[in-house]
């Protein structure tokens, strides 16, 4: 996955996609762009700016890795992914797949941050072994939850400095 910030008029944002209803998995949801490794894949990082050069035409020339999240276990899919994040210095050009991304969304940190937009549930989720949080953010048109409402709540933390744990990542 590829977390990709940029600042545009003073304000950061992320880079979200609405997967496209034709996906076999997590099909419509809201995530960064992602997907599996493939074997050419010298490693995770590489994975990441593949599939969002797949996915949304991103220019890996104009992007800096930073960091990484930790790794997450999605619920559904029981996927094991690594949110890598990258900066830029401007409004990325982009342009969806279709057979990928329905939507391409460029939001604000300070609205993912307001009190109205994001919650969390617990959930009872028996293979995990004991209950789990489940973040939410309900911006306008979406709900974002599950792995990359996790994912957005550990990536707020460390970019408000309340977590300052921001690794290299793996691989």
């Amino acid at each position: 996955m590829l977390c990709l910030l940029y600042e545009e008029a003073g304000e950061a944002h992320v880079v979200l996609t609405r997967r496209a209803r034709g996906m076999r998995h997590h099909s419509h949801e809201v995530a960064f762009p992602g997907g599996r490794k493939d074997d050419t894949d010298a490693d995770l990082w590489a994975t990441a700016v593949r599939e969002a050069e797949e996915e949304v035409a991103l220019d890996a020339s104009v992007i800096e890795r930073v960091g990484a999240l930790d790794s997450f276990v999605t619920v559904g899919s029981r996927t094991l992914v690594t949110p890598y994040i990258a900066v830029t210095d401007r409004r990325p050009d982009l342009t969806a797949s279709p057979v990928e991304v329905e939507e391409i969304r460029h939001v604000p940190l300070s609205e993912l941050l307001l009190d109205e937009v994001w919650r969390e549930e617990i959930w009872p989720l028996r293979h995990f072994g004991r209950p789990r949080a489940i973040t939410f953010f309900e911006l306008v048109g979406d709900t974002v939850w599950g792995a990359t409402g996790a994912m957005l709540r550990q990536l707020l933390a460390v970019t408000t400095g309340t977590d300052d744990r921001i690794a290299g990542g793996p691989g």
